[in-house]
């Protein structure tokens, strides 16, 4: 199920290679999988649907967060990932959490507004109050 955070991002839960299709025929640009590889059994490995991105015409970009949390690198390359995007992006992970929580990190590491990421994510179906100090911060800093 994919969830729009707003015009440049969606999130979504464990995507498949033969999906990947049907989201560059939805207008997708690009793929960021947040997903470790064998994190569970069963999921594909993120160079299955690397393939399947390069072969739809989609940019993919690996960040793999683990449930250990985020750190500055990931957030880095997150807002790296989403600034290099030429149009919407779907990052996926186990239940899309990880990736709404990265994309709000890196949001706010570039300048976004916490309170405007934080009703972002809500309307999308997610609580991010749990970061909300680290959103506070990264904006500070910006």
């Amino acid at each position: 199920m994919i969830r729009t955070i707003d015009d440049s991002i969606s999130v979504a839960p464990q995507i498949l290679p033969e999906d990947v299709a049907g989201f560059a025929a939805a207008g997708f640009t690009g793929i960021i999988n947040n997903r470790p590889d064998a994190e569970e059994g069963g999921q594909p490995e993120g160079d299955a649907v690397a393939a399947a991105a390069k072969a739809a015409g989609l940019s993919y970009v690996a960040i793999p967060v683990t449930h250990a949390g985020f750190s500055a690198p990931q957030v880095e390359a997150m807002a790296a990932a989403l600034g290099a995007a030429n149009g919407p992006v779907l990052a996926y992970c186990r239940s899309g959490t990880r990736s709404c929580n990265l994309w709000a990190l890196a949001a706010a590491s570039t300048g976004g507004d916490p309170d405007t990421l934080t009703a972002k994510a809500a309307g999308a179906g997610y609580d991010i109050s749990g970061i909300r100090p680290l959103l506070d911060a990264l904006s500070a800093r910006a």
